[in-house]
C-alpha cells in the first residue's frame, strides 16, 4: 500500500492532483490511521491518467471515462482468451 506523499512522489505530481484523482473517482483508497492509502495498481492508473490528460487533453472526468472503457476492453479481451483455450 502507497501514502499519498508516496504516489504523489512516484508520479511526480503535487498531493493535489492525487485528491483530485480520488474526488473523480480515477483512484480509490482506503483510509487507515486517518490517512489515504492506495494499492499498487493505483500507480499504473494515475500514471496513466496523467498520460491521457498530458498527451490527448483529456480533463478528470474524460480521463475517469476512457479508464473505465481500457479496463472493460482489457477484461474482454481476456474473456476472448480464455475463451479459445
Amino acid at each position: 500500500m502507497l501514502s499519498i506523499d508516496e504516489l504523489s512522489r512516484l508520479c511526480a505530481v503535487d498531493r493535489t492532483y492525487i485528491v483530485e484523482l480520488v474526488e473523480e473517482g480515477v483512484l480509490s483508497v482506503t483510509e487507515v490511521a486517518s490517512e489515504w492509502r492506495f494499492p499498487g495498481a493505483a500507480l499504473r492508473r494515475a500514471r496513466t491518467a496523467l498520460r491521457l490528460q498530458r498527451d490527448l487533453e483529456i480533463n478528470l472526468p474524460g480521463v475517469a471515462l476512457a479508464l473505465e472503457l481500457m479496463e472493460e476492453l482489457d477484461r474482454l479481451r481476456r474473456g476472448l482468451e480464455i475463451g479459445r483455450k
